[in-house]
């Protein structure tokens, strides 16, 4: 994540310490500038996507807004999902760390292959009778995966719409992935620059959606039983984890 998005991030949770639940709106959906039913439909576009929000999305996305005030003294976001899937179980929710990888070809006919990994957290949410009912993806650094080397204005006014903290199916995931992809290939042509491999169609889809997925709940890593006694888990409890164990998986 860069500098500037940790400090985005950082501000955020203040925010949200300050203000509350208030700040919600601003977190799940960002813009530069107010967006209006005039603006360009690739605008409109995305406000549509980000607006269709089911209840299930809502309620996890709030759980995150409490635990960013809980972490006001987390010195490393790179550990940020980690403590939001540690702190989602404590909830009784099932959460997962989902590790992905892929190859894309790059060149003339696959004369290579650009590999690549990721991370990011899912929450599965069970009907009354234990069936899968939606799988929602979170990742708390979403915005940064849109950035572009030189952008178009156009196509930094849209990337800044974006959230910096992403909840949502897969089903919003994929039409996001394919209007910012649409807007940054045209983008990069206005900058008669070639689209990178880790800015094609495939290679961004993979990041979140690739088969290759492995996925662990936080008490499957290679760490102590230690369970705190609070449901709820606190921050010291996930420090004193952290502290013996490894996130590695």
């Amino acid at each position: 994540m860069s500098i500037s998005e940790d400090e985005k991030l950082s501000q955020m949770i203040k925010d949200y310490i300050e203000f509350g639940s208030k700040v919600k709106d601003y977190c799940f959906f960002p813009p530069s500038k107010p967006l209006q039913l005039d603006d360009s439909p690739i605008y409109f576009s995305l406000q549509e996507i980000m607006e269709e929000s089911p209840d299930e999305e809502t309620e996890i996305y709030g759980k995150i807004l409490l635990y960013l005030k809980d972490m006001q003294t987390m010195e490393k976001f790179n550990d940020l999902k980690y403590w939001i899937a540690f702190r989602l179980e404590m909830d009784n929710y099932e959460a997962h760390l989902c590790k992905t990888s892929w190859s894309t070809p790059f060149g003339p006919p696959s004369v290579f292959q650009f590999k690549g990994d990721y991370e990011y957290v899912d929450v599965i949410m069970r009907d009354k009778n234990g069936c899968e009912e939606m799988r929602l993806i979170v990742d708390i650094d979403f915005r940064t995966q849109f950035e572009l080397a030189r952008p178009t204005p156009t196509y930094q006014e849209l990337t800044n719409a974006l959230p910096l903290i992403f909840v949502g199916t897969q089903e919003k995931l994929e039409k996001l992935i394919s209007l910012i992809g649409t807007a940054a290939k045209r983008s990069l042509k206005e900058k008669g620059l070639h689209i990178p491999p880790w800015r094609k169609a495939n290679y961004m889809h993979s990041k979140w959606l690739s088969p290759n997925c492995k996925r662990v709940s936080f008490s499957e890593l290679n760490l102590p039983t230690y369970v705190p006694k609070d449901g709820n888990g606190c921050f010291n409890d996930f420090f004193q984890v952290q502290q013996v164990g490894t996130f590695n998986f």
